[in-house]
């Protein structure tokens, strides 16, 4: 069934579309939506006046207090949801009804049963749901993708993926951190781990084995985990994720940050502890002022998530500051990619396509609730120290868009 928001985009080809929650990752996607031709932002909502003043003042745009009264706006094609994970099942049932299409930030939903509501209400209003954004855009994990896809590095066996990060001292609210509301490490950045490691290994995870760890009293959150994952076809995967801010990730990638700029050493500020004392009142205005630079547009180098490896049969891959680099018996070579989309704007063009059905988005509402599966499994097994069975895990799709037509690679 297509709405009729969904056939005169399609005709058209343009896509109005509005955001709903204003945070870091609602302000990242602005550039992304105003670069693509095919995008136009006409409305945001926020219940914070001075944000949305701002906002209106920055962009000349029509801001509203709540979604409800943003999707009374004339025209309006699409929603991008960036509210807080337990608001996203209201949120997106919202925006199905009022028949618009749906791009919510991981994780979907706080539990499996929120997400599969999520993709009928979807699936029953004849929309598109989208989830993301999530580090398995970013043009080196596309790449290594198409690589493995390719076949001439044989099958993959293995991949390993770590990341370092002082996540869990950044400003906060307290939902952020409550592994019951979608909150600390294994959920928001597990989500990314668990999605590149689906992506590059199939997607069809058979089980998941996993320790969280959280080891400061004076900030309670899982604030790192270790994840092994044994997939259908024999692959196996592990992910390590440690958000306490001492060591760094970006040591092991050529002192590159997440966003694809350098950071040696020397030029990185220490990590404050959090004090016991501190106040939501006072971490939600600190992260406010943080949201308009938290996440930087184009950037020199790739983005490195960490670092991931990928090992087959006939070679490994990892990042490069430029790419890729690939291991091979005959040495090493650098596959270049390009640096003018950042992976917000890989986001955007996925959505627009599927919307005006260019193609199908890989991160549907099932591919999310499956990655969705893998952060609540792993949570579980830490748990019970078990080996959790999964059942709702979906495959790659047998054919993919290229990354780029300009990818020399």
């Amino acid at each position: 069934m297509i709405n009729h928001s969904a056939t005169s985009a399609s005709v058209s080809g343009l896509v109005h579309i509005g955001i709903v929650g204003l945070g870091a990752a609602g302000r990242a996607f602005i550039p992304a939506i105003q670069a693509h031709p095919g995008l136009r932002l006409v409305a945001v909502a926020d219940p914070v006046e001075q944000v949305r003043h701002s906002v209106t003042n920055e962009l000349g745009v029509t801001a509203y207090e709540s979604l409800q009264d943003m999707l009374g706006h004339p025209g309006l094609d699409a929603v991008y949801i960036a509210t807080p994970t337990d608001l996203h099942p209201e949120h997106v049932a919202l925006a199905c009804a009022a028949k618009k299409h749906v791009l919510v930030e991981k994780p979907m939903a706080t539990n499996i049963e929120q997400a599969g509501m999520m993709i009928a209400a979807a699936e029953q209003a004849g929309v598109r749901l989208v989830v993301g954004h999530s580090h398995s855009y970013d043009l080196p994990i596309k790449r290594m993708r198409e690589l493995i896809a390719g076949g001439t590095l044989g099958r993959v066996r293995m991949v390993n993926t770590w990341c370092f990060t002082d996540w869990i001292y950044r400003p906060r609210r307290p939902e952020e951190l409550d592994a019951a509301l979608g909150g600390g490490v294994t959920y928001r950045q597990g989500s990314h781990q668990f999605d590149i490691i689906r992506l590059l290994c199939g997607g069809m995870v058979k089980s998941v084995r996993a320790r969280t760890f959280d080891w400061d009293s004076d900030r309670r959150a899982i604030g790192a985990h270790v994840a092994y994952l044994d997939f259908v076809d024999g692959s196996a995967a592990t992910a390590v994720y440690n958000g306490y801010g001492r060591f760094s990730s970006m040591d092991l990638c050529f002192n590159i940050g997440e966003w694809g700029f350098m950071q040696p050493p020397e030029s990185r500020q220490p990590v404050p502890r959090r004090s016991p004392d501190s106040t939501p009142e006072a971490e939600l205005l600190e992260k406010q002022k943080r949201a308009k630079n938290a996440i930087p547009g184009s950037a020199p180098y790739q983005p490195f998530f960490g670092i991931t490896l990928v090992s087959c049969d006939r070679g490994d891959i990892r990042q490069s500051p430029r790419g890729l680099y690939v291991y091979t018996n005959d040495g090493q070579t650098e596959i270049e990619l390009p640096t003018d989309q950042t992976p917000r704007d890989l986001v955007m063009a996925e959505f627009h396509d599927a919307i005006t059905g260019k193609a199908p988005a890989l991160h549907d509402g099932k591919w999310g609730l499956a990655n969705l599966e893998v952060c609540a499994a792993a949570i579980a097994s830490s748990g019970t120290g078990l080996d959790v069975l999964l059942n709702h895990q979906v495959p790659v799709p047998a054919s993919l868009p290229e990354t780029s037509n300009r990818d020399p690679g």
